[in-house]
């Protein structure tokens, strides 16, 4: 809009100057008498009140206003057809033709309008005939070369402003899907969360007071480790374990815990340099963890497990493993499963599943860290 402001103002500037310097060409001529020179005067001083009254609206509305040029054009006619010298004004008038009407159009008004001097020469100054027609066709091929470069310049701006007005849609709708897709994101994050840490707090909590001799005690602990869940992932969505050891002492404490509350069996290794890793990372591997232990518990009905946690140069290792009865992966994968490896998935990760009912089920994690 600001550029189209600014080429409106110089054009305006432009006609102000050529229709000044040709009202002054008019006044000093010899020829004609005065009244036809304060005519012509008169008409080119009324072509440009028209065009600051209406033209230069329409121009900048780009509304065809042919009635409107018409009469401008009627004046010009007149102004030459009184004072020759008039005729100077074509180099405001042409443009301004190609500014209010279709290209087709302004060719032939262009045509008409640099055959009025030669027409009138015909009636009023039959010796200035020839030299008047060779400067008119060489006007109006100077003209129409002209308009029509203005044409396709306007055209041109114009496909641009479409462009640019298209692309900041575009770029605002690609904002907004993107907020969409964080928001959906951070819920299946926190979908995730959940699962793997209140859900299956309640569920082992359940658990231990059903059983055929509570233990109330450790159902207890587990409720008190639950609300500190709670509270972390409304206070920082970070888990409570790792603010509080580092991973590996994280796992250790949940791999404990599963043998308490389950029976079963289960040791940690750790092999490679222990180093901090990033939070991301550590939860990934953290809530792994808890998943496939989880899993264990549930649906294994293992003797033993064991779980390792591998430090490697560029990566970081876990896996789990039961000697239960093993399912087919792909069919009796659950939410817990596919919430794993979306997680891996945010931190560049990978999920390996092995199961078979022979040597039980193992499932691999391997992030780069």
């Amino acid at each position: 809009m600001r550029s189209d402001l600014s080429r409106t103002f110089w054009w305006d500037v432009y006609l102000v100057v050529i229709t000044a310097a040709v009202a002054v060409v008019i006044l000093a001529s010899d020829g004609p008498s005065r009244t036809a020179r304060l005519v012509a005067t008169g008409a080119i001083a009324g072509i440009l009140v028209l065009h600051f009254v209406a033209g230069r609206r329409a121009i900048e509305r780009e509304e065809p206003r042919p009635v409107l040029l018409a009469a401008e054009l009627a004046l010009f006619g007149l102004a030459v057809t009184l004072v020759p010298n008039a005729n100077w004004l074509l180099f405001g008038v042409n443009p301004l033709i190609f500014q209010m009407v279709p290209l087709r159009t302004a060719v032939i008004a262009v045509l008409a309008t640099n055959a009025v001097l030669p027409i009138s020469d015909a009636f009023l100054r039959p010796d200035a005939v020839a030299g008047d027609l060779v400067v008119a066709l060489i006007s109006s091929a100077a003209g129409i070369w002209l308009g029509t470069w203005i044409v396709r310049v306007v055209r041109q701006s114009q496909e641009r402003h479409r462009l640019i007005e298209e692309l900041e849609s575009s770029r605002a709708e690609v904002a907004r899907l993107s907020r969409e897709a964080g928001v959906t994101a951070e819920r299946a994050r926190l979908a995730g969360e959940i699962h793997d840490t209140l859900a299956q707090g309640f569920t082992s909590i359940i658990t231990l007071l059903q059983a055929p001799e509570p233990d109330v005690a450790l159902a207890v602990r587990t409720a008190r480790e639950n609300l500190a869940e709670a509270r972390s992932l409304v206070a920082a969505l970070s888990p409570a374990e790792l603010t509080a050891g580092s991973l590996t002492s994280a796992v250790r404490r949940q791999v404990s815990r599963f043998t308490e509350e389950s029976g079963v069996a289960a040791a940690l290794r750790i092999t490679g340099d222990e180093r901090p890793l990033p939070t991301a990372v550590e939860v990934v591997l953290l809530r792994a963890a808890q998943e496939a232990l989880t899993n264990v518990r549930r649906h294994a009905h293992a003797r033993e497990a064991a779980v390792l946690l591998a430090y490697t140069g560029e990566s970081v290792r876990l896996v789990v493993r039961d000697d239960g009865c093993g399912f087919v992966p792909g069919e009796a994968d659950g939410y817990g499963l596919a919430g794993m490896r979306e997680r891996a998935k945010q931190v560049r990760g990978s999920v390996t599943v092995r199961s078979d009912p022979d040597t039980g089920t193992t499932v691999e994690v391997e992030v780069p860290a």
